[in-house]
């Protein structure tokens, strides 16, 4: 899919718009993560539910690719021999998806989003990155959230090789925001200077996206 192609419309994606219109699943409550673990209005499960966009795209590791441009001293084009000899890292962390479930107590393996930049090398002005994957799907976050001290670009799942219908060969996990913010199939990093919406954020919801608050859906 190029670059300028937008992800196919499904019928989970015209439920979501239609949920974001009537603020579906909105409690009110605000908590916080330092005393409370699940966020107002999720509900635990233990299996790993899986949403897409309608598609879900097979990459080998012999053609994978992550692209790291925008501002950065040093853009990167990493291949999957590339990005195994980076340090790998291992992490737990839980899921809040923003369909309301939340899974506890996940194990990620693979490189930690600051080992990332410290090879990249973001310039001054960086405050921003937009993430795109192999299906044509955005998501926008701060920089500072995408390089959280918990947040890593995951190869493996409980001790296995992430499958590709949950994004592999990697995917992004930024724990502490809605899981659309972890984008699946990542294949581009662009670090910019101000924000832009990506797929959800242009089809109602929230441009951050923090749980606790429950930023679900845009303010507008």
């Amino acid at each position: 899919m190029s670059d300028d192609q937008t992800p196919a419309d499904s019928k989970l994606t015209s439920s979501k718009r239609r949920w974001a219109s009537e603020g579906k699943f909105l409690t009110g409550r605000i908590s916080r993560p330092e005393t409370e673990r699940l966020p107002p209005g999720q509900h635990l499960v233990k299996n790993w539910p899986v949403l897409d966009l309608g598609q879900q795209p097979v990459i080998s590791t012999e053609s994978w690719r992550l692209e790291v441009p925008g501002l950065v001293e040093t853009p990167l084009t990493l291949t999957w021999a590339d990005f195994q000899a980076m340090e790998q890292s291992t992490g737990v962390s839980d899921i809040h998806c923003v369909t309301t479930w939340s899974r506890y107590d996940n194990n990620w393996k693979g490189v930690s989003t600051r080992d990332l930049l410290d090879r990249a090398m973001p310039k001054p002005e960086a405050a921003y990155v937009m993430l795109t994957s192999y299906d044509g799907y955005t998501t926008n976050l701060p920089l500072a959230d995408f390089a959280a001290e918990d947040a890593i670009l995951a190869t493996s799942w409980e001790g296995l090789p992430l499958t590709p219908e949950h994004g592999g060969p990697m995917r992004l996990v930024v724990p502490h925001l809605y899981f659309w913010k972890s984008a699946k199939w990542l294949r581009r990093i662009e670090l910019l200077a101000a924000d832009e919406a990506g797929f959800w954020e242009k089809n109602g919801y929230h441009m951050y996206g923090d749980p606790w608050r429950e930023q679900r859906y845009s303010d507008d």
